[in-house]
């Protein structure tokens, strides 16, 4: 797989460096000549979307760091374009985006499958080329998406079952360590 498409995951290689994106996985939601952007999706922010959007009434719905841009910002993906409207399908069944006074509305009633929507600060952004470079680099992976794995897998888990979903050879990189020079 060599395709930069929205829908790919980029799952960084174990030595990446980059302390925003070490043992991350990204999901590559739009790729053209002029950059490409996603969303980290296994690295939980440490405040809750209540906290961050005064609208939300129901508490304790996680937001996750996206990336390192826009750290102002507030987006999401999700499995549930029936309900909202405006979204930008990545993937089949995986939509980035839509209307988020829709979305704060279905939230506070009830509406919504939790399970099948994900919050982001921020966002992941490379400009013309800089995604290739890194991709010669050999700093990413690249894996086809799971949804299974983007909404109901165990969050401090996805890194590693990503690459243990690709096959042994990359498996057994799922645990390598941090820093091999501490062996």
């Amino acid at each position: 797989m060599d395709a930069l498409t929205p829908g790919i995951l980029l799952i960084a290689d174990p030595f990446l460096k980059d302390p925003n994106f070490a043992r991350t996985v990204v999901l590559l939601c739009e790729h053209q000549e002029q950059g490409s952007f996603g969303f980290v999706v296994n690295k939980p922010f440490d405040q809750m979307l209540d906290e961050l959007i005064p609208d939300v009434l129901i508490p304790g719905i996680p937001v996750f760091f996206g990336g390192p841009v826009q750290m102002d910002t507030i987006h999401f993906i999700h499995q549930q374009p029936e309900l909202i409207e405006g979204g930008f399908e990545v993937f089949p069944g995986i939509f980035w985006g839509g209307n988020f006074e829709n979305v704060v509305a279905h939230i506070n009633a009830r509406r919504l499958n939790m399970k099948k929507i994900k919050f982001f600060i921020g966002y992941s952004g490379w400009s013309g080329g800089q995604l290739e470079g890194e991709l010669n680099e050999k700093s990413w992976i690249l894996s086809q998406v799971s949804p299974i794995l983007l909404f109901a897998g165990d969050v401090q888990e996805i890194w590693k079952e990503a690459l243990k979903n690709m096959g042994h050879n990359f498996a057994m990189m799922a645990n390598f360590p941090i820093d091999p020079t501490l062996n």
